[in-house]
């Protein structure tokens, strides 16, 4: 069987990367499709050696900083990809990889992290934090979205499978395209963050200051509990407005970016991860799941697919402070297993994914009268 892998673009070696990597480990052999490839040389080695095929983007000028700038043109590039000696192909798609064409003797099989975020319903949103909501910029801007939202929807009849990285993705999946898809998770390493029972008294987040994570309103609930400890580690552009929100308050403390050892150090001794966010999936999640450490969860998202309400965490309705203190309350109230934690994460490890994506390959071969791998 000669298969095709597809890939928006690399840039860096970071989650949808890693689906990738674990396709070329069921896939060996392999060739390899991207919009454009600006990776690293230190970040190259889940590539195993590959120079993957690229579009004419790869080209452009100033394409290395400026590549997301030519998101117009991605729909033609993916599209000028000859994938007609490949008897399976599999794309990686959050924008145009799902968009390639192949013929009737070949099967498509699209892992989908998310339909085209910015030009469906977080339209407005990603607008307003551009800055893109007025002037003549901003109607242009629309104007590529609204073409892009189109291109996006007729593309999206193009893969024979599609599998949705969480129940959320399958749902927005449905809602914009029509499709019905399989959810498979994506691969968490597992084994790099080691199961610890013993856990402290913290409660912890860890994440990017960036708006959608809500961390300001974490801080802002535990503001109002100053019986209880929090540890905030990362930062960003949002980390002003998130001091803010903590106000100065003596049980909560500003760890900054650490290293991989130090946040897996805090995941171990915390007595509950704290997440907040409308996630995907949420990958920061599973990995303190395998510490063993339970989870404090907005319950939307993701977050939906991985906690199990009462006996791995708890899940809060209300994107609100008043809503996470309640949370809180709830959890302190329950008898949490770490090793019930433990379990749970092993759900989302890689041997689960490929597992996952072998079983919907050989599915779909099946269907087709195709030679299964």
């Amino acid at each position: 069987m000669k298969v095709a892998i597809v890939h928006e673009w690399l840039e860096s070696y970071a989650g949808s990367e890693r689906v990738v990597e674990q396709l070329l480990e069921l896939f060996p052999d392999a060739d390899l499709f991207a919009v454009c490839d600006f990776l690293p040389e230190a970040e190259r080695g889940f590539l195993g050696g590959r120079r993957p095929v690229t579009s004419f983007i790869q080209r452009l000028p100033r394409a290395q900083r400026w590549f997301r700038y030519y998101l117009g043109l991605m729909p033609i590039a993916v599209e000028q990809f000859d994938l007609s000696g490949y008897d399976l192909v599999l794309s990686s798609s959050h924008a145009v990889a799902k968009g390639v064409l192949t013929g009737p003797a070949t099967l498509h099989v699209s892992y989908v992290h998310s339909p085209m975020r910015y030009a469906w319903d977080l339209q407005h949103q990603y607008l307003r934090q551009a800055r893109l909501d007025r002037g003549v910029k901003g109607l242009l801007t629309r104007w590529l979205l609204a073409r892009m939202r189109g291109w996006d929807h007729a593309s999206a009849a193009r893969p024979d499978v599609i599998a949705a990285n969480s129940a959320w993705i399958a749902e927005r999946i449905r809602k914009c395209w029509r499709r019905e898809s399989t959810v498979v998770h994506p691969p968490v390493d597992i084994a790099g963050f080691p199961f610890v029972a013993e856990k402290g008294g913290d409660y912890v987040v860890a994440s990017r200051m960036v708006p959608y994570k809500r961390i300001d309103l974490i801080a802002a609930a535990f503001r109002t509990m100053p019986g209880r400890r929090l540890v905030i580690a990362g930062d960003g552009p949002e980390m002003a407005r998130v001091r803010d929100a903590a106000g100065g308050a003596p049980n909560i403390a500003f760890r900054g970016r650490v290293p991989q050892a130090e946040l897996v150090a805090l995941l171990h001794s915390a007595r509950a991860f704290v997440f907040a966010a409308e996630e995907d999936f949420g990958i920061g999640m599973v990995e303190a799941q395998a510490c063993g450490t339970p989870l404090i969860a907005y319950g939307r998202g993701g977050a939906a697919d991985i906690v199990r309400d009462g006996e791995t965490g708890v899940l809060f309705p209300d994107q609100t402070a008043e809503s996470l203190a309640a949370a809180v309350a709830r959890f302190e109230s329950l008898a949490i297993a770490p090793e019930a934690c433990r379990a749970n994460a092993e759900r989302f490890s890689r041997q689960a994914f490929r597992a996952g994506m072998l079983a919907l390959v050989r599915a779909g071969c099946a269907a087709r009268g195709m030679p299964a791998p």
